[in-house]
């Protein structure tokens, strides 16, 4: 089957809920787009609020705070929520990476004996209790009676407690004002049982990243996941017996060779122009889920305004599914700059996503646009 990526855009922006339809919930748009990264909590609630037809502020909060949701350190080591009950299968491929176990992940923070400790203490001191870093940090310390770790474990990037996280022993819980806290997956959340094997996980969530996402290679999906760090047999294993069994089927995308679920094929060859401008947050996952080295989708030449440094996802404009400009708030006034190359994008569009994000956010925005 031949594609082309215009129907592939137009495909995604509606598989991704970008044309707002009646009915769905902020559980419904993360488990669409496999979770919606979290580094920054209002881009987050901004990722699932551009996809309601009538958002509420607190929504993802309260999802949250109801268990429905998950926030953990997750894809590519960075924090997301994720549905608590798809939450296990994410992991499962993460730990799967067994990153901490490479000689530089070790010289970087902890040895395997460290780490090890560091587990075991964890789980005994968040057994049916949230605790804040600085707390869960004391009983660590203290339990294992090692003064060393004090400094690994308070730094604010939380490297040497990822792979409690992504083994499913350790998970974030309620804020406590400007403080994050700890608790353990097995007692937060009601029906836990654990991860499964890898490559039943890998069953689950390939099709499920390609159900929002594809078409789509594999190396893409290992990306987006591990930044390619996946057993690469993995991978392969449970794409051949995904395509053995029909699930997925071999797409070309103008001559990129890709995977697509067998169910979708004919409604992206057909899909409809999505000519809506949306005005999407930092880290929206259109963005992270293809990738931002998709010349298809951000001009190669505007890569470096989109994925910027320290791991900085700009929010983006998006016309015809495609990035054709950028955009930041700095206080009341909301600043737009547009690709040059990109077209024409109706400016009338633009003042209405502007106006939602007013709406959204409380603040009545002045609207700033320019072409560069």
């Amino acid at each position: 089957m031949k594609l082309t990526w215009n129907r592939v855009f137009a495909w995604r922006m509606r598989r991704q809920f970008l044309d707002r339809p009646m009915g769905i919930d902020t559980l419904d748009v993360v488990r669409r787009l496999c979770g919606v990264q979290a580094q920054v909590a209002s881009s987050a609630a901004l990722a699932v609020a551009v996809r309601l037809a009538s958002p509420v502020r607190g929504d993802l909060a309260q999802a949250l705070s109801d268990r429905k949701l998950v926030k953990t350190w997750a894809m590519r080591g960075t924090l997301h929520v994720l549905p608590a009950d798809d939450a296990a299968a994410y992991l499962s491929l993460l730990a799967a990476t067994k990153a901490w176990e490479s000689a530089a992940w070790q010289r970087a923070f902890v040895d395997l004996e460290q780490l090890a400790a560091i587990t075991q203490a964890a789980c005994a001191a968040l057994d049916g209790k949230v605790l804040n870093r600085e707390e869960l940090t004391a009983e660590i310390v203290n339990r294992t009676g090692d003064p060393s770790l004090g400094e690994q474990l308070s730094s604010g990037w939380g490297a040497v407690l990822k792979p409690l996280a992504w083994q499913g022993y350790l998970c974030h819980g309620p804020s406590q004002g400007n403080r994050v806290s700890f608790t353990r997956l097995d007692t937060w959340l009601s029906g836990w049982q654990g991860l499964p094997e890898p490559d039943e996980a890998a069953r689950m969530v390939l099709p499920a990243y390609l159900a929002a996402h594809g078409p789509g290679s594999i190396e893409v999906f290992d990306q987006w996941l591990t930044r390619g760090r996946s057993k690469k047999a993995l991978l392969r294993d449970a794409t051949t017996a995904l395509v053995e069994s029909g699930v997925l089927v071999k797409v070309d995308v103008e001559g990129m060779p890709a995977y697509a679920r067998a169910c979708d094929v004919d409604a992206i060859a057909t899909a409809l122009p999505f000519s809506e401008v949306r005005l999407l947050p930092a880290f929206d996952q259109y963005v992270l889920g293809a990738g931002t080295n998709n010349t298809q989708l951000i001009p190669a030449h505007r890569h470096q305004l989109i994925s910027r440094t320290a791991g900085w996802i700009s929010p983006v404009v998006v016309a015809e599914g495609r990035v054709a400009g950028t955009w930041d708030v700095a206080g009341t006034t909301l600043q737009v700059v547009l690709f040059k190359q990109s077209g024409p994008v109706p400016h009338a569009e633009i003042e209405t996503e502007a106006a939602r994000i007013g709406t959204y956010s409380g603040t009545d925005l002045t609207l700033s646009v320019r072409t560069d």
